[in-house]
């Protein structure tokens, strides 16, 4: 059975509860401040089965001015409106706002109800429907039915029930989303049943057991009962009205406007991107970071309007903006919202969702309205490519693209196995699947080539460059996933080679010049001659009378070639002398079992000064094990 939902729209006292109890038998008032009044305050909800097989769900949406904002909240998610307009009145203030609100939040489909007609003669019937008729002009409601009915006689409910079956077959399908959301619009508490929430799923489905998170305040439960239109049911989908109590949820932990969602599904912001339109009746231009009231699912937060490329907008106008909240929301791309000003209170413009979690945007930078045109009229792929590009070096997830692009599940991982393919895009993170564009890779790849060529140029003879200080220095690569990613790339082409810690580019290789063999040499020989008793190296330079910088360079490559072994900082020895050392220590080891400081002394017949460095050398080698002030040989030695 195809889900629709309808909603009533039009002036205070108009008739539009009573047209759905004559429809329904159902008294949508339940409120007994609303029984007393004889209005509406907040929505009221009731359904109907037609005989072609739709399940229509009906919510009955306030009327008066000081409730418009519940009434955007009912408008949200319905599929087609039923302007309701009194025969004996006609078009009044609030039938003229409720088409504006219709019309912002992208509803296409409905018709026309006149009312009470059994309170008017034939010719002023007459004189009603051509001022409807002209006041549908260039609405979506041109020339469709109206439809006189009087709910006290139940003239016109037949009429009323072919053509709204009519209106039914013209709505499309809801476009697919895996993401289950549904937006608050009341929370209380049930004798026996605990914390119920009650609201219109915007997309995907719910069902019993579902673990659920509210945002934005991200508290957690678990679904324990799940109605539809008073049938309790295992599962709820998108366009269902739908109540739902949960197990571990308090009334006081979720509030009306909020959105119930999976866990980790949604992104709360306090900054989104918007395509606004700015009704043509408002009575002046609007001006950058005017306060106003933004109306989105059941969600009225207070928000600064951001002017991204102008000072001011004008009526009739549209334009990108930013709006900046007083209070996080969590939306998708292509959600619908409605702007009031903030005193007095007016409905002045809506449209839809860009971007629900943007970077903060400065005003005036060409960059800006450009990107949010590809958001607003790009295809699906370029919205994503160009999502995936503004992440940079940090990847994008494939949660954040379903939010970012509005698009099901399964319609992003067939796209984005697509550009992988193509290598238009690279997966970093398999588990967190994270995106990053070719472009940003492309940069990384060229900032870590351009990194190694100027430390090969200033530093020749060393062997590379460690990864640690090669990724601070790449900021095009950001240090994370994407450098380890692209780096395993370069090495695996050989465009880069990986020794130990080392980084170096795969054509670089140590040479000395004529003069640093010179050098080479002397230091070789000077600690050769020296064994076990050699100079401190900030001694070097006034023994051999060499460069300090050019005798650091060559100890260096000295040291990565195995000929020079660091013990400690600014202490060297010959390899050969630490190789002939650790044999003799071994063999005395395996006869004696133990060695005291000043056997070991003894040993080296070098001083104290050195004595110390060498034995804590074999120590951190895992030659020698320390067991109070003497060593033993460690087992595996």
């Amino acid at each position: 059975m195809k889900q629709i939902i309808l909603g009533t729209a039009g002036h205070i006292d108009h008739g539009k509860t009573s047209l759905i109890r004559a429809l329904t038998g159902v008294n949508t008032d339940r409120l007994k401040e609303e029984q007393e009044r004889g209005i509406t305050i907040e929505l009221g909800f009731a359904s109907l089965d037609l005989a072609s097989g739709y399940h229509v769900g009906i919510v009955d949406v306030p009327g008066h001015e000081k409730f418009v904002k519940n009434m955007v909240a009912g408008a949200t998610g319905i599929d087609l409106v039923v302007m309701v307009i009194a025969a004996d009145e006609g078009v009044m203030p609030q039938t003229r706002e409720h088409m504006e609100i219709c019309t912002l939040l992208g509803i296409e489909h409905g018709f026309v109800v006149l009312t009470k007609i059994d309170l008017v003669d034939e010719e002023w019937l007459e004189l009603a429907t051509e001022d409807v008729q002209e006041f549908a002009q260039g609405t979506f409601l041109e020339g469709k039915p109206i439809i006189p009915v009087s709910a006290s006689t139940g003239e016109g409910i037949d009429r009323f029930t072919v053509a709204l079956e009519e209106a039914c077959k013209q709505i499309p399908e809801r476009p697919a989303t895996s993401l289950f959301r549904l937006p608050v619009d009341r929370v209380f508490t049930m004798r026996g049943f605990g914390t119920v929430i009650t609201g219109t799923v915007a997309s995907g489905r719910v069902r019993l057991g579902d673990a659920v998170m509210i945002y934005p305040s991200r508290a957690t439960a678990k679904v324990r009962g799940i109605q539809v239109h008073n049938q309790s049911v295992e599962e709820s989908e998108a366009g269902l009205r739908t109540a739902i109590n949960f197990q571990g949820l308090q009334k006081s932990d979720v509030q009306r406007g909020e959105v119930l969602s999976v866990p980790g599904g949604l992104e709360p912001s306090y900054m989104v991107d918007l395509e606004l339109a700015y009704l043509k009746s408002n009575p002046k231009a609007m001006k950058s970071r005017t306060r106003v009231r933004f109306h989105t699912g059941t969600n009225e937060i207070i928000g600064h309007m951001v002017l991204l490329d102008r000072d001011e907008l004008k009526p009739g106008q549209s334009a990108y903006t930013q709006i900046r909240l007083e209070v996080p929301v969590a939306l998708v791309k292509g959600d619908r919202f409605v702007i009031r000003s903030y005193s007095p209170i007016r409905t002045i413009g809506g449209g839809r969702v860009l971007d629900p979690i943007p970077a903060k945007h400065k005003r005036f930078r060409s960059s800006v309205p450009e990107h949010l045109e590809v958001l607003a009229k790009g295809s699906d792929e370029e919205v994503v490519l160009r999502q995936i590009e503004g992440a940079g070096h940090r990847g994008i997830s494939f949660q954040h693209l379903q939010l970012v692009s509005g698009r099901h599940q399964k319609d992003l991982d067939k796209m984005l196995q697509g550009l992988l393919s193509k290598k238009t895009v690279s997966l970093i993170d398999r588990e967190q699947r994270l995106y990053v564009h070719r472009q940003t890779a492309d940069k990384a790849r060229e900032g870590i080539v351009r990194v190694l060529e100027a430390y090969h140029r200033k530093h020749p003879l060393k062997g590379g460059m460690s990864k640690e200080e090669l990724k601070s220095k790449v900021p095009e690569a950001g240090g994370g996933k994407l450098f380890s990613q692209v780096l395993s790339q370069m090495a695996a082409e050989e465009t880069v080679a990986q020794e130990g810690d080392q980084v170096r580019l795969s054509g670089h290789r140590v040479s000395l010049a004529a003069d640093q063999e010179d050098v080479r040499d002397k230091i070789l020989d000077l600690y050769r001659e020296r064994w076990l008793m050699p100079p401190y190296f900030k001694e070097i330079g006034e023994l051999l009378g060499l460069d300090a910088a050019t005798a650091k360079d060559v100890l260096m490559l000295l040291v990565d070639e195995g000929r020079m072994v660091k013990v400690k900082e600014d202490l060297y020895f010959h390899a050969d002398a630490l190789a002939d050392l650790q044999s003799r220590l071994i063999d005395f080891l395996q006869k004696n079992e133990e060695i005291t400081t000043p056997q070991f002394k003894d040993m080296t017949g070098a001083s104290r000064k050195y004595v110390i460095p060498l034995l804590e050398y074999f120590d951190s080698n895992n030659v020698t094990l320390r067991i109070g002030d003497s060593r033993k040989l460690r087992k595996k030695t």
